[in-house]
């Protein structure tokens, strides 16, 4: 669970069938002013799959290892980036890759009527944040899927989170993820 550090935040209806096309054009659009010569890109997917509603991040690094080729995708099921390794996962990036542009996906937790949403913004993310954690903030563009409603006993909420709404913002975050490193030939 993480918290958005910035005010420039976009918001996408994953039960809006235009989801799929305007997450990818507006990542492109963002991809697209960064000078990507000599830079590594990474997709950082922050979660767990012991609690339903913090399996979102290693589901979409599960969707998008296929293309491992192109970029670095950290945090998959088999192996999850969460709070137990995060910083030494962070130390291994800015220490092993040159010149890292991060992707930072996760989990949120948000208002009842953004349940089922995705965020998209320009600047890194807390991870933890909603479980009231103090994780380093990490990405140079962010995305996260609101899983749940925010509330005093967030860990529960956690673990009732519906799959179903995982599944499916994993889905659109892994085919916007995609669709916007094939736009491009550098990676």
């Amino acid at each position: 669970m993480n918290q958005l550090l910035d005010v420039n935040l976009s918001y996408y209806d994953t039960l809006d069938g235009s989801v799929n096309q305007n997450l990818t054009q507006d990542l492109i659009h963002l991809l697209k002013q960064i000078d990507f010569t000599n830079r590594t890109l990474v997709v950082l997917c922050i979660g767990t799959d012991r609690a339903t509603g913090d399996c979102l991040g290693p589901l979409v690094g599960e969707k998008l290892k296929f293309i491992d080729d192109k970029c670095v995708i950290l945090g998959t099921l088999s192996a999850p980036v969460h709070a137990l390794n995060i910083r030494q996962v962070i130390r291994n990036i800015y220490e092993r890759l040159e010149n890292p542009f991060v992707i930072a996906v996760d989990a949120a937790l948000g208002i009842p009527r953004h349940v089922g949403y995705i965020t998209l913004s320009d600047s890194p993310i807390a991870p933890g944040k909603g479980v009231n954690k103090k994780l380093p903030a990490i990405g140079d563009i962010s995305i996260t899927g609101i899983v749940n409603v925010s509330g005093s006993n967030s860990h529960n909420l956690l673990q009732s989170t519906r799959l179903h709404t995982v599944m499916l913002l994993a889905d659109c975050i892994a085919n916007a993820i995609s669709g916007a490193i094939d736009y491009f030939d550098v990676f």
